[in-house]
């Protein structure tokens, strides 16, 4: 069948059945590329075993290494990965992982060897790099992003702001919002090296929207800045506006540079208060809550009498601008530009 012009009619249902074969091909295509980065995996562990192997049993030395190294390149010329770097890596890998079934069924098993040789080298407590690896495996988090998680050590973070989430959300919401703070926020992709107006750090965070957003967590998604609300005579403004798409929950953030005080949670939970009857719709979302964030680490008795005396759930943690130490620099995206960052003081 052909139009007018001698074109050729499409048959009914085509456009269904070739979006259902192109869904086919990009299935299969995830799959045979899975399929290949197990095996290289697998490739890896056996050789790094049959190394650690030799060491332990027969007392071979470390210039094995750089033999293997230079045998394995010119057998192999254009495969990549026999680096005297690389093999030392495979040796690592088996050790934290000593048997096949243990590195396959582990979370690092779906990573790439790059993000699997930084949970060995810079981590050497087994739990977190379970931890880690499940992380950046359920969040799809590229290289960088993992170092960076490592360096400013995210897991003691998450979840550590003070609140009073228990007290005004019913379990479990409570902690799943608990899940949302972190303490100190890293805001090391601004480059701030000297304090700066409240203003100029929320026009920083808009620069720089998406490192911001994986600052506050995964899935969190960005609704307004300076949001204006009239009440009233006048208006009620909210310094940073996010929403929560795991928790579909919208997240109410206010920044005060200078020290903590109670006065601030009042506030913010007046922003709270308003956010959940302008905004949310309680058949679809969970109750808004609010993060107040500082430049100065909150003491922790003021905090706690400010969360008990406000009705609304809110979270305190703090950020300052100190420079990270050059180690922790290293592993930064861009160790050039990041100069600062907000990281947890040391108590004396």
């Amino acid at each position: 069948m052909t139009e007018d012009d001698g074109t050729a009619l499409e048959p009914a249902g085509y456009a269904e059945l070739l979006e259902t074969l192109k869904e086919r091909v990009r299935t299969t295509q995830v799959r045979a590329a899975h399929a290949a980065n197990t095996e290289l995996l697998r490739l890896y562990w056996s050789i790094g075993r049959d190394i650690l192997d030799r060491q332990e049993r027969a007392g071979w030395g470390a210039k094995v290494v750089d033999r293997l190294a230079t045998d394995l390149r010119a057998a192999f010329p254009r495969l990549r990965g026999f680096s005297v770097r690389n093999l030392h890596y495979m040796r690592a890998v088996t050790a934290a992982w000593p048997t096949e079934a243990d590195f396959l069924q582990s979370p690092s098993a779906g990573l790439t060897w790059s993000h699997i040789t930084t949970l060995v080298t810079r981590l050497d407590d087994p739990a977190l790099r379970t931890w880690y690896a499940t992380a950046s495996a359920e969040q799809s988090w590229s290289l960088k992003v993992l170092e960076h998680q490592i360096a400013t050590r995210l897991h003691e973070r998450l979840g550590a702001a003070p609140s009073n989430f228990s007290a005004h959300l019913p379990p479990p919401d409570s902690d799943l919002a608990q899940q949302l703070t972190r303490d100190p926020y890293v805001f090391d992709h601004l480059g701030f090296t000297e304090p700066v107006a409240e203003r100029e750090l929320e026009q920083s965070l808009m620069d720089r929207l998406q490192d911001t957003l994986t600052a506050f967590g995964h899935g969190m998604a960005f609704v307004g800045r300076q949001v204006h609300f009239p009440v009233d005579d006048s208006e009620m403004v909210v310094d940073l506006l996010l929403f929560s798409v795991e928790q579909v929950r919208y997240v109410v953030v206010e920044l005060k540079v200078g020290a903590f005080s109670p006065a601030y949670t009042g506030q913010l939970g007046a922003y709270v208060a308003l956010v959940d009857e302008r905004l949310r719709r309680p058949e679809r979302h969970a109750p808004t809550v609010g993060i107040l964030l500082c430049t100065e680490a909150p003491r922790e008795q003021a905090v706690r009498y400010a969360l008990t005396s406000t009705a609304a759930p809110v979270a305190v943690a703090a950020y300052t601008y100190d420079t990270l130490p050059p180690e922790e620099q290293a592993a930064l995206p861009d160790a050039a530009t990041l100069a600062a960052a907000i990281t947890p003081r040391t108590p004396r």
